[in-house]
């Protein structure tokens, strides 16, 4: 183990996080179009998905009209998955990613006829609640030893240097406090010859259909929030964050400065959401 290396280690999904929320400490963030400290950004974050966790899949739908399980499908055909291999899914949740890379895993060993027993995916998410959640669909599709559950800061891993084949992260990236430190660090545990995929929200570049997209997400997002999970204003921060984070092109450098080699990405629906990706060498 490297001296930057953290211990690997799966917790109940009722571990203290403290850990993660001071990591931020005396730094500021964006908290939508807020400007708090980075340890308030960590916590307010926590309280947001924490309030939406019993409602998330749900409201998913709702806002995106299902397209978002296009986008997923999408995602998951892009990582170029193997029998053997490692993945590791964070900000994983509620587990739609991690279920969609652990099925598709377990499609190709039995097509294959291989003896591959031990769970290849791992989910992490800092947040308690939405682990809670994932681990009871699991219970409900009877897949529970296809995963493996940590609860963890993506700016602070709890795994090993060089660990995994595959790191994704589906829509967490914009809520972490450091996207930086989140990016090191999923480098960090990838090993040679492994790859890094995130989808995200990303930027509509067409004047006419932004201006749709605005007054679609500012003005509707935020009231289905209130009448499906009776919270407007987690889901009005969730509209903010989208427009504060990184449009294509920038998060490609921020890539490309973390160590990633040939950063790339793929607009989805115009650019409402991107997919992209990098290797480790």
């Amino acid at each position: 183990m490297s001296e930057n290396s953290r211990p690997n280690h799966d917790t109940d999904v009722d571990a203290d996080i403290e850990t993660g929320i001071e990591a931020g400490t005396g730094a500021t963030a964006d908290f939508g179009f807020r400007t708090v400290s980075a340890r308030d950004k960590t916590r307010m974050v926590g309280d947001v998905f924490a309030s939406v966790a019993s409602n998330y899949d749900i409201m998913n739908d709702v806002m995106s009209a299902g397209v978002h399980r296009i986008w997923k499908a999408r995602f998951v055909a892009q990582l170029g998955l193997r029998p053997g291999m490692s993945v590791l899914d964070l900000a994983g949740g509620t587990g739609d990613i991690g279920f969609a890379i652990a099925g598709k895993l377990e499609r190709q060993i039995k097509r294959q006829g291989l003896d591959i027993e031990q769970p290849a995916v791992n989910i992490c998410d800092i947040n308690p609640a939405m682990l809670a959640v994932g681990r009871d669909r699991a219970l409900d599709r009877g897949i529970v030893d296809q995963v493996t559950w940590s609860c963890g800061n993506a700016e602070q891993l709890p795994f090993d240097d060089r660990s995994f084949d595959r790191v994704t992260i589906s829509f967490g990236l914009r809520n972490v406090t450091d996207i930086d430190a989140a990016l090191r660090e999923a480098r960090r545990v990838l090993k040679p010859g492994g790859k890094f995929y995130c989808l995200e929200f990303s930027r509509v570049h067409a004047p006419i259909l932004n201006r749709l997209y605005d007054l679609y997400s500012f003005t509707l997002i935020p009231r289905f929030g209130e009448l499906v999970a009776g919270d407007r204003d987690s889901y009005q921060y969730l509209v903010e964050s989208i427009r504060k984070f990184p449009e294509q092109k920038a998060l490609v450098q921020r890539m490309r400065d973390a160590g990633f080699h040939r950063p790339a990405y793929e607009n989805l629906s115009a650019g409402i959401a991107a997919i992209h990706s990098g290797w480790r060498l």
